[in-house]
């Protein structure tokens, strides 16, 4: 057995030894992993199993938020699409995904939705978790790189219609909470859908009252919103003082400079979720793309609307972005929460993915000191 690296592996069989493992509280401890099927049946091994020479063992990532790789796009509403995304990101070690659309009219989007209901994920590809409705419920004044033409009040029957063409697999809806109805929607979705705050110029108080009711999300963190300041601490502000909610933070470089990153980790701790934002240049080459109609540029690692200032979305993979915080000077098993363990959470799908509890799923990254990838263990089978 080879794995990735060019190391060979001198057992048959998938019982591991001397493995640093991942526990769910960010710390490691030095161990084994025995997978039977596709399932971790036990968090040690015998004497006779494969020595892994100290490898870093962690769970397969979770990006919930991305819009597309590989040259596509979930808006491109096919299982072409689906299928060549989840290929590119299981060889990336992001084993669970919840894309992302774009505002789009309705129709288009239960047509996005209809794809994904019925999409079967393969063998070899990360498994489709969810989908993140990101618009139409998002303020004109943040849009960003988001079509304005789509933008649409909230309105929760909208979504009801949207979640039963996706029979139940919208697992997060962004919303702005200063546009009328907002507020009202929030606490009408909220025990149906984790509702995450975006594209916003929401105040403090707004924010607060979004969590009141119900919202555990904000999208993003410091980008398509107001900043904090001493006199309006906005909705940053607001999510510190609310203890459940989780904020997403992208560290592909672009998004976020690395002192606000440390900065991030230090006032948030364990409620980061590292998303990548990807758009479908990611792991393509530089050029023109398109996202929700609007005309995108990928070039030197940024990817931007034509007058070059608006980033729209990133041309990183989770595992990049994992990395990059590590870089940064995020520890290592705060970074691996982040992308993993927190996700799963968020998302609900943390008693099959986002740690290597036995009874999980088997999906399995084991990296060198580096942090490269020596192999991807998807579903208890490794993939080249």
């Amino acid at each position: 057995m080879r794995c990735r690296g060019g190391m060979e592996w001198s057992c048959s069989g998938m019982e591991f030894k001397n493995l640093r493992v991942y526990q769910p509280d960010g710390t490691f401890r030095t161990g084994g992993l025995t997978i039977s099927g596709d399932r971790i049946a036990a968090a040690q091994s015998s004497a006779d199993a494969c020595d892994m020479d100290g490898l870093y063992a962690i769970p397969g990532l979770v990006d919930i938020h991305f819009h597309g790789c590989a040259g596509h796009d979930l808006c491109e509403g096919t299982h072409a699409a689906l299928a060549a995304m989840a290929r590119y990101q299981a060889e990336h070690g992001i084993c669970a995904i919840c894309p992302a659309t774009v505002a789009l009219p309705e129709e288009e989007l239960c047509s996005i939705m209809e794809a994904a209901a019925s999409y079967e994920t393969g063998r070899r590809d990360a498994a489709l978790a969810g989908v993140n409705l990101e618009g139409p419920f998002l303020a004109e004044s943040r849009r960003g790189a988001q079509n304005g033409a789509y933008l649409q009040k909230p309105d929760a029957a909208l979504f009801r219609r949207l979640q039963e063409k996706a029979q139940g697999l919208i697992r997060l809806c962004e919303i702005a909470p200063e546009l009328p109805g907002a507020l009202d929607m929030i606490s009408e979705l909220s025990g149906e859908v984790r509702l995450s705050l975006a594209h916003t110029d929401a105040d403090y108080d707004t924010a607060c009252e979004a969590f009141r009711r119900g919202a555990r999300q904000v999208t993003h963190l410091f980008n398509a919103m107001a900043p904090m300041t001493h006199r309006e601490p906005g909705l940053i502000g607001a999510a510190l003082d609310h203890d459940r909610v989780g904020v997403e933070l992208i560290t592909d470089g672009a998004h976020v400079h690395p002192a606000a990153v440390r900065a991030a980790f230090r006032l948030f701790e364990n409620r980061i979720i590292l998303v990548s934002d990807s758009m479908s240049a990611t792991g393509a080459a530089d050029g023109r793309y398109t996202l929700g109609g609007i005309e995108i540029t990928a070039e030197n690692g940024r990817a931007t609307v034509n007058n070059g200032h608006t980033l729209a979305g990133s041309v990183a993979n989770l595992f990049d972005c994992m990395r990059g915080a590590v870089g940064m000077g995020v520890p290592l098993g705060q970074a691996v929460r982040s992308a993993a363990t927190n996700p799963a959470r968020a998302i609900g799908i943390q008693y099959d993915y986002g740690s290597l509890e036995p009874g999980k799923l088997a999906n399995i990254l084991l990296l060198d000191e580096d942090l490269n990838i020596n192999a991807v263990i998807l579903r208890g089978q490794i993939i080249d």
